[in-house]
């Protein structure tokens, strides 16, 4: 992998903080800025569908106010019902063409919300926003 060289101006205290961790972990310092830098990158979009990857991306320019809009979001009720019916009937092998397309339809529209949702989570948590445990999201 080629690698860039980069000059980065820290603070002293900055500075003395990773010079005593780099000591304490017997690490090189170059190592630990690095993995300090890459650790505390942006959540990349580079393994999502590519027709999702720019959408994911201009979510990491949105309020905080509009990310977790996102993170709210819910499938409206019919469609789910819709969902639900079409499973049940996939199940038991009595499913049309048509409703084994919609079915496949509803679920990459439920897989893009839940990618959405999860993305934003991750741009919220990269700004220092408190995630809540599973128990505390809304169901």
């Amino acid at each position: 992998m080629a690698t860039q060289r980069v000059t980065v101006e820290l603070s002293d205290p900055v500075f003395q903080q990773l010079v005593r961790i780099a000591e304490a972990t017997s690490q090189p310092l170059e190592v630990l800025a690095a993995q300090s830098i890459t650790s505390n990158l942006p959540p990349s979009p580079d393994n999502a569908p590519p027709e999702m990857q720019a959408e994911l991306l201009q979510m990491q320019t949105l309020s905080i106010d509009e990310l977790l809009e996102i993170t709210q979001a819910q499938i409206e009720s019919e469609q789910q019902a819709r969902h639900t019916a079409l499973l049940e009937k996939n199940q038991s092998d009595e499913i049309s063409p048509q409703e084994r397309q919609e079915l496949s339809e509803l679920r990459s529209s439920v897989d893009r919300l839940m990618l959405r949702k999860a993305y934003a989570w991750a741009v919220l948590r990269w700004r220092g926003h408190r995630i809540p445990s599973l128990n505390e999201l809304p169901v």
